[in-house]
């Protein structure tokens, strides 16, 4: 994760659902969205009859998958499986306990497996026996106490739910990826009805694999908002029917996402659900791991969810509780370059990372440069003053305030990432690198030189991210008229597109076998000030349609006077 470039991410707070069609009225609103993504950092947790195994069957270790996967790892028969319940009694289940510990690390949000993979409820459901209170001696609704606690606490709560049940009669595999039956999509649905009318708000549904339809995708979310508009729901739900944008297991991405999303990721990258013989080592690089994730999280503009494992009995591992106030204790320092911050207005910085809030740059300190200094590139604004943050004295750091030249210079350091606050005047205005015309005033806007916007959220887990926006910065030498001409690799069908040029759209319809450029249109420019242009799929598109261009070049050319007056 270190050597991860960081991409500008600012539009990831400007843009709330670009992927959700306009008619879409029973979503999370722009308000909640921006308060799910002001909390940064929130607990996740995943319990369930696995834990009582610890990732060992009938006397062997099991690896080759996460523990909580053990009955399909172990090959072990839906019978003796299911048998397990009758074992399941987790006395040392302490809900209030669980939420303090979240506080203590700084959480802001927590996330319980309502159901996993495995088919077995922790809450009451009527749509099957096999849940926690029917099939198990605890006779306790785990989902419920830990909404209760999490209520008493004012810590906004979500469940976890797999779209997928062995129980019910999919076959376990190693992929997760199953198709849903009709019948099955009902179970599903009746559940998440349970779900979202019995246990007070919740946060957000969390869904995980499967491989649904478009529809059954649509009804899982529509189910969800149905009776609790302001859920938010993952982007598992898939076929980008979500409400954020969920990365894969311990991802942090290195493209950019410009809608909400949130990294999961656990303790240990082996598991999430308790494995008993994994070695707990290195607690402080263990601390320190989860720090610089979650600060790389933070500065794209994502949240971290943050994953521990209870054993069987309920109890938390102490190895993975220590973790997490050590996180926390470096937030209690550092907590206000985290939350209700916006992503690094950089695409790459010297040495670490950054974030925002109002006038204050947070600059991460990760990696000290030699000359010790921390440049800010293409920042417009004047440095007004900066300081390390924690330093109640507020002790002046030296820095460099030059129009093409800022920087702070780090002192030495004296804790594991240390955070410089630098406070600025007036609205933060961060130029990018941008493309300049060549001596006859044409500009050759390439994919090499472009801004990649992204989708993960697709079909299913094992589609790969598709690209669905470019976008360029530029400059013009002289004010005048420019034609925007598309030079493309002519497909099997044609395709529209919409060419954004500093918010003046030219749609342009690209043929399929001719051949290309294709003339967009013509705009005006003025060398006055920086421009962008973007390319998307013309709308109405799909939700989270892949730009699907064979892209060349876009050439921004100026018209000369003979062409102006034709």
């Amino acid at each position: 994760m270190r050597a991860l470039s960081l991409f500008l991410c600012t539009a990831l707070l400007l843009s709330i659902h670009p992927l959700r069609a306009a008619d879409d009225s029973a979503r999370p609103s722009p308000a909640t969205v921006r308060e799910w993504q002001s909390r940064k950092y929130g607990m996740f947790i995943h319990f369930g009859l696995y834990s009582m195994l610890g990732g060992i069957w009938k006397g062997k270790r099991y690896s080759g998958n996460y523990s909580e996967q053990i009955q399909s790892d172990a090959h072990i028969p839906e019978a003796e499986y299911a048998a397990l319940a009758g074992q399941f009694k987790p006395d040392r289940w302490d809900a209030d306990a669980i939420v303090r510990l979240a506080q203590d690390a700084g959480m802001r949000f927590i996330v319980l497996t309502a159901k996993h993979h495995d088919g077995f409820s922790l809450f009451h459901t009527q749509a099957s026996s096999f849940n926690v209170v029917n099939a198990s001696p605890y006779g306790k609704d785990i989902v419920q106490s830990l909404a209760q606690a999490c209520a008493r606490h004012h810590m906004p709560f979500g469940v976890y739910y797999s779209t997928i049940d062995w129980h019910f009669g999919d076959v376990p595999n190693q992929m997760n990826d199953n198709p849903i039956s009709a019948e099955h999509e009902e179970f599903n649905v009746t559940q998440l009805r349970e779900l979202m009318t019995r246990y007070g708000p919740v946060s957000e549904v969390w869904f995980d694999m499967g491989h649904p339809t478009k529809p059954q995708s649509k009804h899982f979310a529509d189910t969800v908002h149905k009776y609790q508009p302001e859920t938010m729901v993952s982007g598992r739900v898939w076929n980008n029917e979500g409400d954020f944008m969920e990365m894969g297991d311990d991802e942090i991405p290195d493209y950019i996402l410009d809608e909400p999303w949130e990294s999961p990721a656990s303790i240990y990258k082996e598991t999430w659900g308790y494995r008993s013989w994994l070695p707990r080592t290195d607690l402080e690089g263990k601390i320190h791991e989860h720090i610089q994730r979650l600060v790389a999280v933070v500065s794209r503009g994502g949240n971290y969810i943050l994953n521990i494992g209870p054993k069987g009995d309920g109890s938390v591992v102490e190895y993975e509780a220590e973790v997490l106030r050590g996180v926390g204790v470096w937030l209690k320092r550092n907590g206000d370059a985290i939350y209700d911050t916006q992503p690094q207005p950089f695409r790459k910085l010297n040495f670490g990372y950054a974030t925002v809030r109002d006038n204050r740059l947070f600059l991460f300190a990760e990696h000290i440069p030699a000359d010790r200094r921390l440049k800010l590139p293409g920042m417009q604004n004047h440095i007004q003053s900066a300081y390390l943050l924690g330093d109640a004295k507020r002790s002046p750091l030296v820095f460099h305030d030059e129009a093409t030249d800022k920087f702070v210079e780090m002192p030495a350091a004296g804790s594991f990432l240390p955070v410089v606050v630098v406070e600025f005047a007036g609205s933060l205005d961060v130029r990018q690198p941008a493309v300049h015309p060549d001596a006859n005033g044409t500009l050759e806007l390439t994919p090499e030189t472009a801004d990649h916007f992204y989708n993960a959220n697709g079909e299913g887990y094992y589609d790969p991210p598709t690209m669905r926006k470019e976008r360029w910065n530029f400059t013009v030498n002289r004010a005048g008229k420019y034609r925007v001409e598309v030079a493309y690799q002519p497909g099997k069908f044609a395709r529209l597109l919409d060419i954004d040029v500093d918010g003046k759209v030219l749609r342009t319809l690209l043929y399929g076998r001719r051949k290309s450029p294709v003339t967009a249109g013509v705009v005006e420019l003025t060398p006055e000030k920086e421009s962008a242009l973007t390319i998307t799929r013309g709308a109405p598109a799909e939700r989270g349609a892949p730009l699907d261009v064979g892209l060349v070049r876009i050439s921004v050319v100026p018209v000369g006077e003979a062409e102006e007056a034709r």
